[in-house]
């Protein structure tokens, strides 16, 4: 069956999280003068790094709300007991210097433009649909997804099948005839397979490099290779250009 939509993850697949989030946190840190906490301010992005994936999952798991994690995440790096205002205040004026570090990857804008007249588009986060409509507009791409869906509104979160199949549902397209792309190989890559979808497993290089690809989706190092995966006979096999 022909691949007739393509569903995308955003962090690190179609914005440049990892570097806006470092970048922004470090001048945040800078401003707030909490750089003389840390031995280093490497060690005080890998902490805020870790803090963030721990607060990430908890919320994932259905654990907390998007905005506990959020409130959770800022406490427990600060290592204070602060209040909600102080929390969602100390995290506004983090995310102030985080959307100044905002962008796309460089491939993005040539494969949406490459595959606009082909395929339909839609975009399946675990985030809340107000931080991702919110950055998607701000990037300048908002108008070139039909649906927009995100785990804080769905109840659902990835790998979980129903988040995928979520996502076809408001295309009303069966598995079978959508790939979804992300940059995490288990999350995004085995959870979109074992949903029924065409996986599509963007790695970059960076923190899943060396992690062993799961049985599943397919492996690209650039957006680039995407169009010529959508039109082979990708689900028996067809080789990917990655390496």
């Amino acid at each position: 069956m022909a691949i007739r939509a393509v569903v995308w993850d955003v962090d690190d697949t179609l914005f440049d999280y990892t570097t806006a989030d470092r970048e922004g946190m470090r001048a945040h840190l800078l401003a707030e003068g909490l750089l003389d906490g840390h031995a280093s301010v490497e060690e005080a992005l890998q902490r805020w790094r870790e803090v963030t994936d721990l607060q990430w999952a908890r919320f994932a798991a259905g654990e907390v709300d998007f905005e506990t994690q959020r409130r959770d995440r800022t406490r427990v790096f600060l290592n204070r007991n602060l209040t909600d205002a102080e929390a969602d205040d100390w995290f506004r004026r983090y995310v102030t210097h985080y959307e100044a570090a905002w962008s796309l990857f460089p491939d993005v804008l040539p494969v949406l433009d490459a595959l606009a007249a082909s395929h339909r588009h839609a975009v399946l986060s675990n985030s809340s649909l107000t931080v991702q409509d919110r950055k998607l507009r701000l990037l300048g791409v908002h108008d070139r997804f039909e649906a927009i869906l995100c785990a804080a509104e769905l109840g659902v979160s990835k790998p979980e099948p129903d988040a995928f199949l979520a996502a076809c549902e408001a295309l009303s397209l069966p598995p079978d005839q959508v790939a979804y792309v992300g940059d995490h190989p288990e999350i995004d890559g085995r959870g979109a397979a074992e949903a029924g979808l065409l996986s599509v497993w963007i790695d970059r290089g960076g923190a899943y490099a060396t992690v062993e690809p799961p049985v599943g989706p397919r492996r690209i190092a650039s957006l680039a290779e995407l169009p010529a995966l959508l039109a082979a006979d990708t689900r028996f096999g067809a080789p990917s250009t990655f390496g």
